[in-house]
């Protein structure tokens, strides 16, 4: 059987105040032309299927159409949460829609059933696994010592009842330790979401969704397929692709790339204001193309952004990278952990301190105290 694994489609996100619901929906026709040229059997979709919880109308009309044109190919479908996802919407008419081979996540509730396949080579089994933290499993499992995002996997997949004599296939959005993060992903602080690669050891094929960044992390075997398109301009340097899983008898799949053209690229140009009026032609940016400029002048520019503007429509960030710019951020950085939380501080002094981050339990002691210190309740 041959797959696509995607991850990370963010539908209704925005880039610096930017809509960049034309460019998905760009992104998406590339992708089915290559389900097309392919001859795709099925999609793995490892979550973060939105920007946020409550996405609006026009993301979820373009993900509808999506789904309908993929069921159009007789193409299957498995389409889990990511954290930046409603379970519960995600979820909705997950039963009825298994009649035409689209199967989403349920809500986690500690039981998760893998979807069986046949081909020539067997049975294969997909399970799907939504974003989840330490307290969804522990909820669950109360007798079970869950002390951080690990051991709350090992529990979760404990409970699938595997048969490591089939082939099977876990779509998962976590992060991995060993991954590499960029911009636009969310950060916890300390690490303390991190998930060890082994947890994973039962599945010939993790397909996981949360960075953006395409990467196998542990072993290849599990693979950030990354998002479809630049959602930074940390990511301008990155070439995006979707991953093509064909999976053959047990223990023996292949994995490729093919790539993906943006309908507008993402740069990032450095320099003097005066070079930088004439650079446009000797790059061969596009008006259309999103443009963050660090400007190098050690004096201020006057409406500077607007005269860049009129060379590079796309300008979406003007910065300054010089003596004064690097004092101040020096100084901001000292205002940031002036900012931090009480126990964001204490989870990068514990960390600083011990090599290593808070784990679940001792966050959850430390947030106890500190709301009962907050309520006068503990001296």
């Amino acid at each position: 059987m041959k797959f696509i694994h995607l991850s990370d489609l963010h539908l209704g996100k925005k880039l610096h105040q930017v809509s960049l619901l034309e460019d998905q929906s760009y992104i998406l026709e590339e992708i089915l032309r290559i389900v097309d040229q392919e001859k795709i059997d099925g999609v793995l979709l490892a979550g973060d299927i939105y920007d946020r919880i409550y996405p609006p109308a026009e993301a979820i009309s373009l993900f509808d159409s999506f789904l309908v044109r993929l069921v159009e190919r007789k193409c299957l479908v498995f389409v889990i949460s990511g954290n930046h996802d409603s379970p519960e919407r995600i979820a909705f008419l997950g039963r009825l829609t298994r009649k035409a081979g689209v199967y989403l996540s349920p809500v986690y509730d500690g039981r998760i059933t893998g979807i069986t396949l046949e081909d020539e080579y067997g049975a294969l089994n997909v399970y799907l696994l939504p974003f989840i933290k330490p307290a969804h499993v522990r909820h669950f499992y109360p007798q079970e010592e869950i002390i951080d995002y690990s051991t709350a996997l090992e529990v979760a997949i404990k409970q699938m009842e595997i048969n490591k004599e089939e082939r099977n296939i876990l779509v998962g959005h976590q992060f991995v330790t060993g991954a590499i993060r960029s911009d636009s992903e969310e950060i916890s602080i300390g690490g303390l979401d991190n998930v060890a690669a082994e947890v994973f050891s039962a599945f010939d094929y993790v397909a996981l969704g949360h960075l953006h960044r395409s990467q196998w992390v542990g072993r290849e075997a599990v693979r950030y397929c990354g998002s479809p398109l630049t959602y930074s301009f940390s990511e301008s340097e990155d070439s995006k692709s979707v991953t093509i899983l064909e999976v053959r008898e047990k223990g023996n799949l292949f994995t490729r790339q093919v790539p993906l053209t943006p309908l507008r690229r993402t740069i990032c140009l450095r320099g003097m204001f005066t070079e930088l009026l004439e650079k446009r032609q000797e790059e061969k940016i596009n008006e259309e193309d999103f443009v963050r400029i660090t400007l190098l002048d050690e004096e201020d520019i006057p409406d500077a952004f607007h005269r860049l503007a009129l060379i590079y429509p796309g300008l979406l960030q003007l910065e300054y990278d010089n003596t004064r710019t690097r004092k101040k951020q020096e100084l901001q950085l000292v205002q940031t952990y002036k900012e931090l939380s009480p126990i964001e501080l204490l989870a990068g002094f514990y960390e600083k301190m011990n090599n290593q981050p808070l784990n679940e339990r001792q966050t959850a002691y430390l947030e106890e105290k500190l709301e009962k210190i907050w309520e006068g309740g503990e001296k």
